[in-house]
């Protein structure tokens, strides 16, 4: 499934005030494509990821799906909490997604062990998420997004909360996922290293409001490795990212007319 924002802003506002989170935003995820959005903080990422996903509304602009239309869900999202029922199993968090489609018990069942085993949870099926471990119950969060055999998979800094071993552990592992389901992936993220591990490409916003400052393409083999980490390709394309963030990041502390500069 091809995913295309044509234009899209957002503007939040109240009696009060009007706070621009994204101006003119225009990209195409292609199909089976990864693509990571990153940019400094408060450049509106998470919001444009709400907006593709349908849980916002774009003030201005709009977000087209381009390709079969054989998928139960156009998209599922993957969230930074683990957002998981406590009072489910892994088993029964897996499958709620599917109750919501209507998705008959024995079917909810067949499928949700299919993607509990494709994400390494076999054995913990019964378990309760205060029994699984961080990157365990992330997991939960994978398979059941998974689960619906959604067109686009949309991820939001899934992987933020986990320690640094953890973290890395869970990268190769989705890389993993991603080669045997081919599934466009949408995914937000602050770390520029895990972007260009992850991403064939990496779009980088602006600060707000979050406008297309950059699409740097990531010219890495796959699959992917951690060695690749050192190669000058992996390198070069960090360092491109960061110079942009760097730039910008500046440039907003400088901005006297910031939310925080009377008290900065």
């Amino acid at each position: 499934m091809r995913v295309v924002i044509d234009d899209v802003s957002k503007t939040y506002a109240d009696r009060h005030r009007h706070v621009p989170a994204l101006a003119g935003v225009s990209l195409t995820v292609e199909a089976e494509e990864f693509v990571a959005l990153l940019g400094p903080s408060g450049c509106g990422k998470s919001t444009l990821l709400s907006i593709v996903a349908g849980l916002l509304a774009p003030t201005a602009g709009a977000v087209y799906f381009d390709g079969p239309a054989e998928a139960p869900a156009t998209t599922a999202m993957v969230f930074q909490e683990f957002a998981l029922f406590p009072w489910r199993t892994a088993q029964r968090n897996v499958e709620f997604g599917l109750e919501e489609l209507g998705v008959p018990r024995a079917e909810r069942a067949r499928r949700a062990r299919r993607y509990i085993e494709l994400t390494g949870l076999a054995g913990f099926e019964r378990r309760y998420p205060h029994e699984l471990s961080g990157g365990m119950r992330q997991r939960v969060g994978i398979a059941r997004a998974l689960a619906v055999e959604p067109a686009v998979l949309l991820m939001d800094e899934p992987f933020s909360a986990l320690d640094a071993q953890t973290r890395l552990l869970m990268q190769e592992e989705l890389l993993a996922l991603w080669d045997q389901t081919r599934k466009t992936i949408l995914y937000v993220t602050h770390n520029i290293h895990e972007a260009v591990y992850l991403a064939d490409r990496v779009i980088v916003l602006s600060r707000r409001p979050g406008r297309v400052l950059a699409e740097i393409p990531i010219e890495l083999k796959r699959p992917r490795t951690e060695a690749m980490m050192g190669e000058p390709a992996f390198i070069d394309a960090a360092d491109r990212i960061w110079a942009l963030i760097k730039t910008q990041a500046r440039e907003a502390l400088a901005d006297p007319a910031r939310p925080d500069a009377a008290t900065s």
